[in-house]
């Protein structure tokens, strides 16, 4: 008897297995690989939330340095489908949209030298209205929220950072937690 979703399910398995060898890969990822996971992912549009669910499983598995190509993938997916079936017919682009938040979240884990990366894709999404302005403009606001956050972190962890003062390497306590959090925070805004 001949199983009906035999065939899509050994497509979901071929986006999977090419973008999960990126993992062990280093950057840069070939344009090749990525051509080869988008493909994948158009022969595999009838179980288009499984290929979704795996590309956000790898962006938030990946090491650092691969967030990006992770988002590029996203970029290729979601402009090879409008292209293909056309913007009325597209699944890809509102089903990745569902879980923007979280995968920008992670995508923003990304070292700090490519955050301009992802603001480009978001710039060039908006500037070609791949997602509309209310879409990708929080997610441009997160960008410069995340850049806040790493401060924080970054300054909290080393020590205390005041402006016109020496740098101090004290206890690290909650309260000097709280305290470098909105110190830096109010100084940001």
């Amino acid at each position: 008897m001949h199983n009906p979703w035999h065939k899509p399910l050994m497509s979901v398995n071929a986006i999977a297995r090419p973008l999960f060898s990126m993992i062990d890969m280093k950057p840069p990822i070939s344009r090749a690989k990525m051509m080869s996971v988008t493909k994948s992912a158009i022969k595999a549009i009838k179980l288009y939330k499984h290929v979704v669910q795996i590309v956000e499983k790898f962006i938030k598995k990946c090491k650092p340095e691969l967030k990006v190509p992770g988002l590029y993938v996203v970029d290729s997916i979601v402009r090879q489908s409008r292209h293909q079936f056309g913007v009325d017919k597209d699944v890809y682009g509102p089903r990745f949209q569902k879980n923007f938040t979280p995968t920008f979240q992670n995508l923003y884990l990304c070292p700090h030298d490519d955050k301009s990366k992802i603001i480009r894709v978001l710039n060039l999404w908006q500037k070609n209205a791949v997602f509309e302005m209310d879409i990708v403009q929080p997610l441009l606001d997160m960008a410069a929220g995340s850049n806040s956050l790493a401060k924080v972190i970054h300054f909290c962890t080393l020590g205390t950072f005041l402006p016109n003062r020496p740098f101090k390497r004290p206890n690290l306590t909650g309260q000097l937690l709280f305290f470098c959090f909105i110190r830096i925070t109010i100084s940001d805004s």
